[in-house]
């Protein structure tokens, strides 16, 4: 069973966001976002909102460790155990009518109606992670945040700080890998 989620950007109203199907946590979709702003994307929020959220069109299937380009090895290792594959968007879906597909999206009024866990928002500070309990706001992670941290426990994400080191972060407290990467579950 996957966790759904939204990657959104933020309006004057709250935010609107795209779909993304698989491995929606955020113990694998904080890394993996966080990485890819200071890596891929070289800090560049636009740009990166625009990949993620605008230029999609219906939804994705998977963010894959393609977002991890230019980051350093330690890095890509920690996040993904050294294994590569694309992100996929859903291109080929088929409707119970046969009728053309729509873009899968959320805003802050509409996330209520629809079967998903989280949405990470890409705001200038960083990542708002609001959990499907609440739809309104939630903690925001700054985008300096080591991407091994462990993600596992929201609770304890009002102590997650931004690194103070430059690139490359020095280690924040690993999750264990228990499944075949730790970008990807």
């Amino acid at each position: 069973m996957s966790t759904s989620s939204y990657i959104a950007r933020p309006t004057p109203n709250g935010y609107t966001g795209i779909y993304v199907h698989f491995d929606g946590g955020p113990s694998s979709k904080l890394p993996l976002l966080l990485a890819a702003y200071e890596h891929h994307f070289r800090q560049d929020l636009a740009a990166m909102t625009r990949h993620l959220v605008d230029d999609v069109a219906i939804g994705w299937e998977e963010l894959g460790s393609d977002l991890l380009d230019g980051a350093p090895p330690e890095i890509i290792a920690a996040l993904t155990g050294g294994e590569h594959w694309p992100s996929s968007t859903l291109d080929n879906l088929v409707t119970p009518d046969g009728s053309p597909p729509t873009r899968m999206t959320v805003t802050e009024t509409t996330a209520a109606e629809q079967d998903l866990e989280w949405v990470y928002v890409l705001r200038p500070e960083g990542i708002e992670v609001i959990p499907a309990q609440r739809f309104s706001s939630g903690p925001l992670i700054a985008w300096g945040t080591d991407p091994r941290t462990n993600f596992t426990d929201p609770a304890a994400w009002s102590r997650v700080a931004p690194s103070t080191t430059a690139s490359p972060r020095s280690p924040g407290p690993a999750a264990p890998n228990t499944s075949r990467t730790a970008a990807r579950r």
